[in-house]
């Protein structure tokens, strides 16, 4: 009891979350955003008021003397996970998204507290060369936005269209880049 006590007075700050469970919960943030139930509502008021539903086991640990900084919230957060719904979830909201060069890209999920927000992937332009139509996420509800990057991992071009990019803006882009960077490929025709 004093454990929740003390969570209701200094908040989930007093955790240290993981990349893994920060990620997650910005994952479950934007399918309860643009699906509604059963996704979790994972604020901090929603959190601690089901304190015993998510993180029960983490709570005894704490009574027991464990450190707030050790515990891993990554596995109470998936004691939040709607079933069967749970098993849509890297599907919906994947953690990595496959782009045309075989390369698996890491999904930068918006903050909890921005709810306008969309996920950005970071990519090198050439990576991404064919792809006409840009990935949707949450079961197309949701358009990625791509933070396209020179070789040099130097941002070049911000969009969520893809087609409307290589028809257009990508020809100027070709030309400023490729003297710069001759070693890589700058073709005239990017489908």
């Amino acid at each position: 009891e004093a454990a929740r006590r003390a969570l209701a007075q200094q908040g989930l700050g007093v955790f240290t979350w993981s990349n893994a469970a920060d990620e997650l919960r910005r994952r479950l943030a934007l399918l309860r955003r643009e699906l509604g139930k059963p996704w979790p509502d994972v604020s901090d008021a929603a959190l601690l008021d089901r304190l015993d539903a998510w993180l029960g086991p983490e709570l005894d640990a704490l009574a027991s003397g464990a450190p707030a900084t050790r515990i891993d919230l990554g596995p109470a957060l998936r004691r939040l996970l709607p079933w069967p719904e749970a098993s849509d979830l890297d599907v919906l909201a994947p953690e990595r998204l496959e782009v045309p060069s075989g390369s698996r890209v890491r999904i930068a999920y918006p903050a909890l507290d921005d709810t306008g927000a969309r996920p950005i992937v970071a990519v090198k332009l050439q990576e991404c060369f064919g792809w006409a139509e840009s990935p949707r996420l949450v079961g197309g509800r949701v358009p990625v936005l791509f933070h396209l990057l020179s070789p040099a991992g130097r941002p070049l071009a911000v969009t969520d269209d893809l087609a409307s990019f290589w028809s257009g803006p990508y020809a100027q882009v070709r030309a400023e880049m490729r003297g710069r960077y001759p070693k890589h490929p700058w073709p005239e025709d990017p489908w």
